[in-house]
């Protein structure tokens, strides 16, 4: 149902494991919080736990006292490279940020995915950014969560969003998605 107007989720159901084990874990944070690795499960209360303490440590858990939870959630999707342009992107991602610096990458179907957090924070958009005062604003935890200060209106926040993706496409030949489905708006 992703980027698709052909339906509304209105409720799900989930089914628990009788054994209370979580599903294999597939994140590489979560399994080094859990002291676990990539596949394995471990409890399902347990991985509960630390993905709530993992997200709130983001601005990612709902707080209402907390202006840098008042998201969607991460804006932009980490985006995947096909290979015939990685050695481009690396190579003006090397012309900006020097030719020793590391990027992380992980495979992906398709080619190579970026880490579209670190593209932003390297294009120059700090956290907390444009600063002080802006109603929207790139959150002060996490760079993709684009936040409501408590006054931003919609152009705000597309505003704040179309900055950002042209600043990581001039700078890198990046173009960023947006991850949330924007209803009469557009980017």
């Amino acid at each position: 149902l992703k980027h698709s107007a052909a339906a509304v989720v209105l409720a799900v159901e989930f089914a628990l494991r009788a054994d209370g084990s979580s599903a294999p874990l597939g994140y590489r944070e979560l399994a080094s919080a859990l002291g676990a690795a990539e596949g394995e499960s471990r409890p399902a209360a347990d991985v509960r736990e630390v993905v709530l303490r993992l997200r709130a440590g983001k601005g990612m858990v709902l707080d209402p006292a907390d202006h840098d939870t008042w998201s969607a959630g991460s804006f932009f999707t980490n985006p995947v490279i096909p290979e015939e342009r990685v050695a481009a992107v690396r190579a003006a991602i090397a012309s900006h940020l020097g030719a020793d610096v590391a990027v992380p990458t992980y495979p992906a179907e398709g080619g190579v995915k970026f880490s579209a957090g670190w593209l932003i924070e390297r294009a120059g958009f700090a956290k907390g950014f444009p600063g002080d005062g802006s109603p929207a604003r790139l959150s002060t935890k996490h760079t993709l969560a684009l936040t409501n200060r408590g006054a931003a209106t919609a152009t705000d926040l597309a505003t704040l969003a179309r900055t950002v993706r042209e600043g990581v496409a001039e700078r890198f030949g990046i173009h960023l998605e947006p991850e949330p489905v924007t209803v009469g708006v557009s980017l």
